[in-house]
């Protein structure tokens, strides 16, 4: 019996949370080759063979304009396949730590989100994540629903790296300064997710710790005010740029129409998970700049 069950390895989370998860035990890092979320009878034949004690789930469709036009594909991976996780954990005695998102929120709340906040999502990506939560709160497993905002990494693809890539090719950019959030790097997002588990292998009653919680790194910005941030530090540290910072400029939400509606106010409170868990977040300059250090 495997400790720990990681899906969707090759993703941002995935690729972090096998860096660590090493530390607690006994980790299989599935993709897709070894455990197809489409196919109901691809995922128990995985957990059947592993029979994980934890089953780390941070694999999901991502690509949030595409699903609307892809709902079948979004609903099967985000909503249908965190059911039968979740299903096969509750009648094995495992946990499930899930991942969600802002965008199960409407973005209109002028304070950050609370976990008991009513959903409203504006889209097909966060409708299927919020019946991917639903459906993990139904099977009544132990689980640690994990909601999160803005992710990058050193590994993958993510806003952080699509400006630094246009910043090389491009002498002027505009980017939305509308929509506020917290950048949330992969690394922290698997550093917590560590933290939580431990937690529940030493409690005496790891029950009371099931539950949804918001995590995110502290503090927030605009995508502009982000996209300035990435600009700045890489002129500072010599990285050769076609754009500079007076060619970065500012739009509204309605002078960059996409097919899926974004939140405008992303914010999570994560003051929860903080207390619960006994965790301190940095600020999102810190993750970001390290990852910029690193690139």
């Amino acid at each position: 019996m495997s400790a720990i069950l990681i899906t969707g390895a090759s993703g941002q989370v995935g690729f972090e949370l096998q860096r660590s998860l090493r530390v607690l035990g006994s980790v299989v890092a599935s993709t897709r080759a070894d455990m197809d979320l489409t196919s109901e009878a691809s995922i128990l034949a995985a957990l059947g063979a592993h029979k994980p004690r934890i089953i780390v789930n941070p694999a999901a469709y991502t690509a949030v304009d595409r699903a609307e036009s892809d709902k079948e594909l979004a609903m099967t991976v985000n909503a249908t396949a965190p059911g039968i996780l979740a299903r096969w954990a509750a009648d094995n005695g495992a946990w499930l730590i899930h991942y969600s998102t802002d965008y199960v929120f409407d973005g209109l709340k002028a304070d950050p989100y609370v976990e008991s906040d009513p959903v409203n999502p504006q889209s097909v990506y966060g409708e299927s994540k919020w019946r991917g939560e639903e459906a993990v709160r139904a099977s009544s497993v132990q689980h640690a629903i994990l909601r999160t905002s803005w992710v990058y990494g050193h590994h993958g693809s993510n806003f952080l790296k699509t400006i630094l890539r246009l910043a090389g090719e491009r002498s002027a950019l505009n980017i939305v300064a509308d929509q506020v959030g917290a950048p949330t790097s992969a690394a922290l997002i698997a550093d917590v997710s560590r933290t939580v588990i431990e937690r529940i292998m030493a409690s005496h009653a790891p029950g009371d710790l099931s539950g949804t919680y918001h995590l995110t790194a502290r503090g927030s910005t605009s995508w502009y005010g982000y996209a300035e941030h990435i600009v700045r530090k890489a002129l500072a540290a010599n990285v050769k740029l076609a754009l500079s910072l007076d060619a970065l400029k500012p739009i509204s939400t309605a002078e960059y129409p996409t097919s899926a509606r974004r939140p405008a106010n992303s914010r999570l409170d994560c003051r929860k998970l903080m207390d619960r868990f006994d965790i301190a977040l940095p600020l999102w300059q810190e993750g970001v700049d390290d990852v910029l250090a690193r690139l």
